[in-house]
């Protein structure tokens, strides 16, 4: 039985150009970073070090010779923020694209790119 999400594989076409936007524009901690002898490098990226769920920073062009067969597309997340208002700020002033604020039944929703032009979307959550 699954019992809870663990990691998410994104795929990016520059793994230090992403790890700099989700580090330093986004604010993510590292959680860890590992080269391994067959040539593939991962990159584990999470909001806090205690978040129980992380996102590996792949390259795409590796794992595309790797393993063809995987649909390297890039995933749809919705991520929760309880300060809704100041993260859309902090990654308006740091020139990130942002979406305009759209009420939702559910609650406020806006999304961003990251540094390849791939959409997150994020939702206020108290």
């Amino acid at each position: 039985m699954i019992n809870r999400l663990g990691q998410i594989m994104l795929y990016v076409n520059n793994q230090d150009e992403a790890k700099e936007f989700w580090t330093t524009k986004v604010g993510f901690s590292v959680i860890a970073e590992e080269d391994h002898p067959q040539g593939i490098r991962w990159i584990e990226i999470a909001p806090t070090k205690e978040a129980e769920t992380s996102i590996i920073l792949h390259n795409k062009d590796v794992i595309a010779k790797m393993s063809p067969e995987l649909h390297l597309g890039t995933p749809s997340l919705m991520f929760f923020s309880s300060e809704f208002d100041h993260l859309y700020h902090h990654l308006s002033n740091n020139n990130v694209i942002v979406g305009e604020i759209v009420n939702m039944p559910s609650g406020r929703v806006f999304n961003f790119a990251d540094s390849e032009n791939n959409y997150f979307a994020v939702m206020e959550k108290k």
